[in-house]
């Protein structure tokens, strides 16, 4: 079954207040729920939290509110994304910041699989819904929290638009030629089998500040955009537009990634059930829990990897390598696609505070263009900026993310506009 034409993107009925400058930003997963809420006046955050182990006897809410600093935790349980949602309601309330204020102007949704049929943000309806729901098989993981998190919102402010921002959005503008599989096309339409892409709220603001950092439009700049943190993707970002992306049906396909493996033989998989006598619930879990750096070394985490390859510890060194090695092939690969490069961006945990890994991948590529300043390399924190010296033809960036502020802008934008 091929996918169905998009339903209308609604717009509210009417606009927002002109005194409606918050947005709330939830990112509901299966048992937790984090939330942000931005004041669109100048992106600043005026509280942010996290709901964790819901439905699970004991829960926690930790509530930080960014004016004053002061984090509140509080234990206890909350059965359901409801109860996790009033709490969090309350906790907002204490602060003057409660979900009933006339100052919020709208919730945004993060949704991480929108497939094809969604690629800009979305005020949610039914409709809109029941596409979501008609997406699980291809994000069963992640679709199903996303719609519990968007329901139990809507009951709580059914006055208020609700907006879903997809992390696939950013690249369904990829030519047909990037998103296809070379396999028979009638049954990757019937089982929407394609490339769809992730962490796309990242790449449209990371790939955005870039050109801003180098005083250009977005239309007029071509980036690599590297989000390197436990989950790792990279983009080709042409003129603002992607064209490549290394996720694909899911977040499996590409880089190597603290537990994933990121690009492997298909048959590796066939060859497991049959001489491994593994079921598919188990190469599953082995591929995307128990692989990547994970499965090479035994740590995820590269900080400590590098404290262990500091000691001379060859396992962790060969899983660094690796890492470094499958990067570097996939910004060979989209400076090829790309054709002319203005900038390789560095994001996410490891993309934003390890330096070793940024120098690691840069290096042998000067015949590209590309270089890294030792000491601007070595600078920790900070807001976006350039690490490549100025004689580099291609600029290299470091630009912390910021996916929240992406999704709550495009939020506001879209509530903004009712009645247009």
């Amino acid at each position: 079954m091929s996918d169905h034409p998009s339903p209308e993107a609604a717009v509210p009925e009417e606009p927002v207040s002109p005194s409606a400058v918050r947005v709330l930003v939830l990112n509901s997963g299966s048992s937790s729920v984090k939330y942000q809420l931005l004041d669109m006046r100048d992106g600043a955050r005026l509280a942010v939290g996290l709901v964790e182990r819901i439905g699970e006897g004991t829960s926690l809410l930790r509530h930080t509110v960014r004016t004053t600093g002061e984090t509140r935790e509080r234990s206890d349980s909350f059965p359901d994304h409801e109860a996790a949602l009033k709490a969090m309601g309350e906790e907002l309330a204490v602060d003057g910041l409660g979900l009933d204020s006339p100052e919020l102007a709208a919730i945004g949704h993060r949704v991480v699989h929108g497939g094809r049929t969604f690629t800009e943000p979305t005020v949610i309806d039914a409709a809109v819904l029941a596409e979501i729901e008609r997406l699980i098989p291809v994000a069963p993981l992640h679709n199903p929290a996303n719609l519990t998190g968007i329901r139990t919102a809507m009951a709580l402010r059914p006055d208020l638009p609700q907006i879903a921002v997809f992390d696939t959005a950013f690249h369904t503008t990829m030519p047909e030629a990037a998103a296809r599989y070379a396999i028979d096309v009638a049954t990757a339409d019937e089982h929407r089998i394609r490339r769809y892409g992730f962490h796309g709220s990242s790449h449209a603001y990371v790939s955005r500040t870039t050109a801003g950092l180098l005083g250009k439009a977005p239309e007029e700049v071509n980036v690599i955009v590297l989000h390197l943190g436990n989950g790792a993707s990279a983009s080709a970002v042409r003129g603002g537009r992607c064209v490549d992306t290394s996720m694909g049906l899911t977040p499996l396909e590409g880089l190597v990634m603290g537990t994933r493996s990121g690009d492997v033989d298909p048959a590796v998989i066939f060859h497991l059930e049959r001489v491994g006598d593994m079921s598919t619930d188990e190469i599953d879990t082995l591929l995307n829990k128990k692989s990547g750096l994970l499965g090479l070394c035994g740590d995820n985490d590269l900080r400590e990897i590098e404290r262990r390859i500091g000691e001379g510890d060859e396992k962790a060194r060969l899983a660094f390598d690796i890492y470094i090695h499958r990067l570097k092939k996939y910004i060979g690969a989209y400076y090829a696609v790309l054709g002319r490069v203005d900038a390789v961006a560095f994001t996410a945990g490891v993309g934003e505070n390890s330096d070793t890994v940024r120098e690691a991948a840069i290096r042998g590529l000067e015949e590209l263009g590309l270089a890294v300043d030792g000491e601007l390399n070595a600078v920790r924190g900070g807001g976006p900026r350039l690490i490549s010296p100025p004689y580099a033809r291609v600029a290299v960036a470091v630009v912390p993310t910021d996916e929240e502020l992406e999704i709550a802008t495009q939020t506001y934008a879209l509530a903004g506009r009712g009645g247009a």
